[in-house]
């Protein structure tokens, strides 16, 4: 009788057999400390962890297969990071698990883009044995130390009992004020270590959680709300700017409602695009600058103050100031300010609105046509350059062909320089949730770990990603994981051939130097795509751009979409970046 070889599919479920016979002849009155951190994880809501496998970490696989988590396993550990971080930003807490080392290492920038950004996704490495500490073991390090900078909590788990309350340790910190990342070290003898089930404890309410299971909810001083509720009655020019926390706090439906009361226009930045509709009657962009220059009253919620702000310089130096933000520690960097406030953005724009007295009916609608005239003026430059059908294409003709391509329920993730800068001028979601890019950090190649968190936390949401043709080489590679997952998405490419927000700076610092090591080959990632078992296609001609868009999307696969676009132009918001100044 012949005997067949099994297929791949059977050869994955009989290495998954294995793990779980091996539990199986066990007592059942013990357990592992990866089984442990697998039940905290699914306690926490957690239903796929981002990881590549090293044989310090196996037995949080084999807790995750106990535990229905789903393990994705990508090609690279900064790409799991990323995607536990996008995970987070989306369902509130992400995960990655990686191998001791440099499994350690590579993901240091996804915890460090996620510091910044403030996401609060946990990176559980693993490590040699407590026996053989500082032996010399395979792969030995020391984490805890190169984590905690970056981090709002590191530690070592010492003890397998202890695993699930150093997991709830971790969690509470990183949700102290603005959420953050968490670090455990796991030694590999806690990792697969047994302990007497019974002798483990399960914290279960150990944090504080808002009515959607996030921030806490409050609001700082009362008087304090009551105060900047009248003064933004009694300005002329008020105007308000939501950040990242916004979108953190799930405060769009508190936005609307405030803006609509108060008569004020609405910016935001970061993760808080999409928090008022395209056509809200008080949403604005463009006009930004203007509104700074000229606001008598400034509302800063969730945002901070850094670079992208010219460190609070390009706000009228004469205006009132309000600071909002959920940590106090962010208040006041950078720009003196008149009224201050801590706490949850949701809850205090709540509770402004509730303390109004004064009636605004109309009292800011001359400067609000103002800023409506100054947005007609930058609309009517894109246009001709919409209308010109130059080539190579300009990146303002890309960036409004994607925007007009999102659909209602688009998420747009930005990952490139000069590209995505030209895209934060043009592109609007339609909705909360439809905008993701690093973040303060600047990290480039977090496209691909995006897109793979946002099919897998909401498969029903269509994605489109931005990528800088330098950005997608840092890690594109695990496109050929959502290939695999069956994650469709579409990836536009701003091809320029270089790396062009700091080509800018170069040329400019020094005359004709400027393509030096920022001018790169042509790469056809059309093929490349292709290669990789995705959906591929390139675009020279401004006109061809809708319909590979639409082609791209329509394939139902991971799909690459190449443009050829113009590098000898470049976006305001390089141009005027401090650190060429």
């Amino acid at each position: 009788m012949a005997v067949s070889e099994p297929s791949a599919a059977s050869s994955t479920y009989m290495a998954d057999a294995k793990l779980t016979d091996k539990s199986a002849d066990t007592p059942a009155a013990t357990i592992t400390g990866g089984q442990i951190i697998a039940k905290m994880l699914k306690q926490e809501g957690i239903k796929h962890v981002f990881t590549i496998s090293g044989g310090h970490i196996i037995d949080t696989y084999n807790g995750c297969l106990d535990e229905g988590i789903e393990i994705i396993d990508v090609r690279h550990e900064q790409v799991a990071a990323h995607a536990a971080d996008a995970y987070a930003r989306i369902t509130g807490l992400g995960c990655a698990i990686v191998t001791a080392g440099p499994g350690t290492t590579d993901a240091v920038t996804g915890v460090a883009n996620a510091f910044r950004a403030e996401s609060p996704m946990l990176l559980i490495g693993g490590n040699g044995g407590l026996k053989q500490y500082k032996m010399g073991a395979l792969q030995e390090l020391r984490h805890v130390d190169m984590m905690a900078p970056i981090s709002k909590f590191a530690s070592t788990i010492m003890t397998t009992e202890r695993a699930a309350e150093m997991m709830g340790m971790a969690f509470r910190e990183m949700y102290n004020g603005a959420p953050g990342p968490g670090f455990l070290e796991v030694p590999h003898d806690i990792m697969d270590g047994r302990v007497d089930a019974s002798k483990v404890r399960y914290p279960k309410n150990f944090r504080v959680k808002g009515r959607d299971g996030g921030a806490p909810e409050f609001i700082g001083d009362p008087n304090t709300v009551a105060a900047v509720a009248e003064l933004i009655a009694k300005a002329e020019r008020p105007v308000a700017l939501f950040g990242t926390q916004a979108r953190t706090c799930r405060a769009h439906d508190a936005i609307n409602k405030f803006s609509r009361q108060f008569n004020i226009p609405i910016y935001v930045n970061g993760a808080a695009r999409g928090t008022l509709p395209r056509d809200h009657p008080y949403g604005f962009m463009p006009s930004r600058k203007a509104a700074f220059d000229h606001a008598d009253l400034i509302l800063l919620a969730g945002t901070p103050l850094d670079f992208r702000m010219g460190y609070g310089r390009r706000l009228n130096p004469n205006a009132q100031i309000v600071i909002m933000d959920m940590d106090y520690r962010n208040v006041g960097v950078n720009r003196d300010f008149d009224y201050g406030l801590v706490g949850n953005i949701k809850s205090i724009v709540e509770a402004m609105c509730q303390a109004s007295k004064g009636d605004t009916t109309g009292k800011h609608d001359a400067f609000i046509n103002m800023l409506r005239e100054d947005e007609a003026r930058s609309q009517g430059k894109n246009d001709k350059i919409i209308t010109a059908n130059e080539t190579p294409i300009h990146p303002i003709r890309l960036v409004h062909e994607v925007n007009e391509f999102l659909l209602e329920d688009t998420v747009f993730i930005g990952d490139g320089g000069d590209i995505v800068t030209f895209s934060g001028s043009v592109v609007r979601p339609h909705k909360p949730g439809g905008w993701m890019d690093p973040g303060p950090l600047g990290t480039l190649g977090v496209g691909t770990g995006f897109a793979l968190a946002s099919k897998l936390a909401q498969p029903e949401r269509d994605v489109v990603v931005l990528f800088g043709d330098c950005s997608f080489t840092l890690t594109g590679f695990d496109f050929i994981t959502a290939v695999e997952r069956k994650l469709p998405f579409v990836g536009v490419i701003g091809n320029n051939r270089s790396w062009n927000q700091i080509r800018y700076g170069q040329e400019r610092k020094y005359p004709g130097r400027g393509d030096v090591g920022n001018v790169v080959g042509d790469v056809r990632f059309d093929k490349l795509a292709e290669a990789m078992g995705g959906f591929g296609i390139r675009v020279t001609k401004p006109e061809d751009i809708r319909g590979a868009l639409e082609k791209a999307r329509d394939s139902g696969k991971p799909a690459l979409v190449d443009v050829a676009i113009n590098r000898e132009v470049y976006s305001s918001g390089t141009m005027n970046q401090t650190m060429y100044k």
